[in-house]
């Protein structure tokens, strides 16, 4: 079974005045059609706005916010189900971006978001003849065609300058929004990074899609090291900052993946396969979508490794070596995290 699992780069689909959208295709990358899974990506332009739209798909939003001075990037994890209507504004003085991953298990196409826009020229309510949205609301004709027909844009507008958007209340952002970078580590090792996991445990609106999310923020040169979702979940991984080199191992103990990646690249981690990352000099920050509630994570190193839970005769004889060897390497694997430091 030879799946191509090479990152990539999502591309272009529209640009507007208040800003970009780019998604991956499935046609392109056929392992998101095979999966189940998408992605995409809006650039929103300052007081860029995301026409009110739903999708087919249930999805996690990753809001990044990259602050120049401190060459720092803050993520916030935003769940939308499919079939909620949401919107997207920009009031900074610099690009927004969010990242989408999600999967599409019920979506039209496989492997990609469908969206249904509710204004606009492509909007809902201009396919409605002037006669239904006139009895749907209670207007006359004229009033009928202006609800319609008003809104020229197509997806992302630019508001005017001084046009006033409300700012959400601070009780909503706590139950939808997700603040991923301030929330405590999961794993914290020096001089090699740190990985955070999120469930709904955490976050229990993220119950609401279904998914799960991690980041993973690996200092200068240090490792993550191999594991697989044992639950056959699915990963979906955005790179989002920095560069790195990929390992990808599944059947039959084939190198399914060794590539580089750098930041906007996306790949897929199919069911069962085991990922590792090792960083550049710079470091590598990637965050990842998981295709269940609660992951269940199987470990290569540290003290839950799947190695430690072999008898000393039954990894002996599995490894082929002799018993100082196999007291040398579970020793080993005793001492060692799932993140690892760069080697002196």
């Amino acid at each position: 079974m030879e799946l191509n699992l090479a990152p990539k780069f999502a591309q272009k689909v529209f640009e507007g005045e208040g800003g970009t959208y780019y998604s991956w295709s499935s046609a392109e990358y056929e392992l998101l059609k095979e999966a189940k899974v998408g992605g995409g990506r809006l650039v929103l332009q300052p007081r860029g706005f995301a026409l009110p739209h739903y999708a087919d798909s249930n999805k996690i939003g990753y809001v990044l916010q990259d602050i120049k001075i401190s060459n720092l990037l803050f993520c916030y994890i935003i769940p939308v189900p499919s079939g909620a209507v949401s919107w997207w504004y920009n009031d900074g003085d610099s690009e927004l971006i969010i990242v989408f991953l999600g999967e599409t298990s019920k979506a039209y196409v496989p492997g990609e978001f469908t969206y249904f826009l509710l204004t606009g020229t492509q909007g809902i309510l201009g396919g409605f003849s002037t006669e239904f949205n006139s009895r749907a609301y209670d207007l006359n004709n004229e009033e009928a065609r202006k609800l319609a027909k008003s809104q020229s844009g197509v997806l992302l507008i630019k508001l005017p300058e001084g046009q006033k958007m409300p700012h959400p209340c601070k009780n909503s952002t706590d139950k939808l929004v997700f603040n991923i970078d301030a929330a405590l580590p999961d794993i914290h090792v020096q001089n090699a990074g740190l990985l955070t996991a999120l469930t709904a445990k955490k976050f229990p609106f993220l119950g609401e899609v279904g998914l799960s999310a991690t980041l993973v923020k690996l200092d200068a040169n240090a490792m993550s090291s191999p594991m697989y979702a044992a639950d056959s979940s699915v990963q979906v991984i955005y790179v989002a900052k920095g560069s790195g080199r990929i390992q990808v191992v599944g059947i039959n103990g084939e190198r399914a993946l060794d590539t580089k990646v750098k930041a906007g690249h996306l790949f897929v981690v199919p069911r069962f396969f085991v990922a590792s990352a090792i960083a550049d000099g710079e470091g590598m920050e990637y965050f990842s979508m998981i295709t269940t509630t609660q992951p269940v994570f199987g470990e290569f190193t540290g003290k839950t490794s799947v190695w430690g839970a072999l008898s000393p005769q039954v990894l002996q004889a599995s490894l082929n070596v002799a018993p100082e060897f196999e007291q040398l390497f579970r020793a080993k694997i005793k001492k060692s995290t799932i993140l690892v430091p760069p080697q002196n």
